[in-house]
């Protein structure tokens, strides 16, 4: 099924170099698409490049024009609202990045035009990833505030999303929560017109395409949730909602960029929330043996909880 996903969004020749390099798709994470350079796969947390009777398979501009037209089903005009974000999300939840010249409008973005490069991420769900850091942050009677800190490719957008699945349903360390989720890139649900292609629970509420800190006050005055889930904590506008929800009553699930610890209390924007103690979780992903590595599970002391065993 996620085979057919993804190949049915490529032009013919890139869709021949994917399927000739023998990929398990449930290990592809990316599909970068440049026109005149040389197709880049990210496979298993590395790059892999595709090759043609021993030369790289180069992508054209007419792969990108038919890749296009297949993400589009042939009507760009229709996708003009997420194409202006620069991603569109397809069946399966599946997000479709572009770049080239863009079309401004009143000092804002209208389109994009003249497509140069196009990033197929994939939308991966590992349900039960979450199983080891479920008994640190939750409880029968409660949960704790959660950052998750990891640096690009290391899986902590799907961490989180097992993460908001098993606080919804329930679990044997938790009692079921209703969590409202601002999914302002279509990540989390991966909706696909409307509807979320991936499993978040039973409890939950989802924001599909909304700016955080907006969509963090939105469901605080209608939906009324016992935890906010967001991904990527980027601007002073997103911390300022998230301390406002937490003084509602919120849990907070979150993600931010950082290699390290020490990385984290670094950025500027999240500085007094550190210090603070209010994140009383933090969970650190790394990729020295695999995507998905727990490096540490914090308390808001710096005392380490839990580490993953390395492997011999």
């Amino acid at each position: 099924m996620r085979e057919n996903q993804i190949l049915c969004l490529l032009s013919g020749s890139v869709r021949s170099a994917v399927e000739g390099a023998k990929l398990d798709y449930s290990f592809l994470q990316e599909i970068r698409m440049r026109a005149g350079q040389p197709l880049i796969l990210i496979y298993r947390g590395r790059e892999r490049v595709p090759t043609c009777q021993g030369r790289p398979v180069v992508v054209t501009e007419k792969d990108l024009k038919e890749t296009l037209q297949y993400v589009s089903n042939y009507s760009l005009y229709a996708y003009e609202q997420e194409m202006r974000q620069g991603f569109i999300t397809t069946c399966g939840g599946h997000r479709v990045g572009m770049s080239g010249q863009v079309i401004m409008e009143n000092g804002r973005v209208k389109n994009l035009k003249y497509v140069s490069s196009v990033n197929i991420r994939m939308s991966h769900e590992i349900p039960g990833c979450a199983d080891a850091v479920m008994p640190y942050i939750s409880g029968r009677t409660q949960l704790y505030h959660t950052l998750v800190v990891s640096p690009p490719r290391c899986g902590k957008t799907t961490l989180l999303r097992d993460m908001i699945r098993q606080i919804s349903d329930g679990n044997e360390d938790c009692q079921g929560r209703s969590v409202g989720v601002v999914d302002e890139r279509s990540e989390l649900g991966g909706c696909y017109r409307g509807v979320a292609q991936n499993h978040l629970g039973r409890r939950t509420d989802i924001l599909d395409g909304c700016p955080k800190a907006e969509g963090m006050m939105m469901l605080i005055r209608s939906m009324g949730p016992e935890v906010i889930a967001v991904d990527e904590i980027g601007t002073a506008r997103d911390v300022h909602a998230m301390e406002y929800a937490m003084h509602c009553g919120c849990r907070i699930l979150a993600t931010v960029h950082a290699a390290s610890m020490e990385e984290l209390r670094r950025k500027p924007l999240l500085q007094k929330l550190v210090k603070s103690g209010s994140f009383e979780r933090y969970i650190l992903l790394g990729s020295q043996k695999r995507a998905g590595q727990i490096l540490g599970i914090y308390d808001n002391r710096g005392t380490l909880l839990y580490r993953e065993e390395p492997v011999c």
